[in-house]
């Protein structure tokens, strides 16, 4: 159940371990709830690798919370250069060009459901 299939009850385990990781512009990347059709966002716990690739969606917003990161860490968001720390949290809405700078592990929120194909790089 905890492998992105979607829950036959009241409730839903996600085991993150289970979930194999997915490269993406930020890192690697594990991908839940992307085959629930009764929930309607996906949750992602994602390594931010030093490299993390400027991007933007056009049509899914991203909530950021943020586990752990190094203590230089920021988000780059339009240019504007954020610092974070665990515990925070950053949504970014659809057209804001983003990127992680620093090693980070990060819970991510998107709504709607997250799709590859909206994501475009700078």
């Amino acid at each position: 159940m905890g492998k992105n299939h979607p829950s036959t009850t009241g409730y839903e385990v996600i085991d993150f371990d289970a979930i194999r990781p997915t490269a993406c512009p930020c890192g690697m990347a594990r991908r839940s709830l992307m085959d629930d059709p009764s929930v309607p966002f996906s949750l992602h716990i994602t390594e931010i690798s030093q490299d993390a690739k400027a991007h933007y969606h056009r049509r899914i917003t991203e909530t950021y919370f943020f586990l752990e990161c190094e203590p230089e860490a920021v988000m780059e968001l339009d240019g504007e250069l954020v610092p974070v720390r665990p515990h925070m949290a950053i949504v970014v809405r659809p057209g804001t060009r983003h990127r992680a700078v620093g090693k980070m592990r990060v819970a991510i929120i998107a709504s709607p459901k997250f799709d590859p194909s909206d994501e475009w790089l700078d």
